[in-house]
């Protein structure tokens, strides 16, 4: 279910999302320009973004090559209070920022080619 907080809770899709097995967690869109961009990069990497999909609902804090937590000023993603910052990488550079709440993945930002920012 892709929601964008202080949008209502209602899946962008208007399908009904998937029940959640026990130890998966629930994916959510932080602002209006993670939400473009995760449109963006599902058109052109839909197999990628399915395979991080997965990952991201069954093990977003597991630390490998492609996802893992993100390095200097970009470490700390604040929200309420708590300081966050990962992120899943994609092919060509591509990169999808998150963090995790309780058992919630937020998508902070997606980007369709390596982000200035990491280089």
């Amino acid at each position: 279910m892709l929601t964008v907080p202080g949008q209502g809770s209602e899946p962008h899709d208007g399908g009904s999302p998937p029940p959640l097995a026990p130890q998966r967690v629930c994916n959510r869109l932080r602002n209006v320009n993670a939400r473009k961009g995760w449109v963006e990069v599902l058109a052109v990497q839909r197999n990628a973004v399915v395979s991080a999909w997965e990952r991201l609902t069954s093990n977003p804090l597991g630390d490998d090559t492609t996802c893992h937590g993100m390095k200097g000023d970009l470490e700390s993603v604040p929200h309420q209070g708590a300081n966050h910052g990962r992120q899943y990488e994609l092919s060509n550079g591509a990169r999808i920022w998150f963090y995790v709440q309780d058992r919630t993945v937020v998508l902070v930002d997606v980007h369709t080619h390596h982000p200035n920012a990491t280089k």
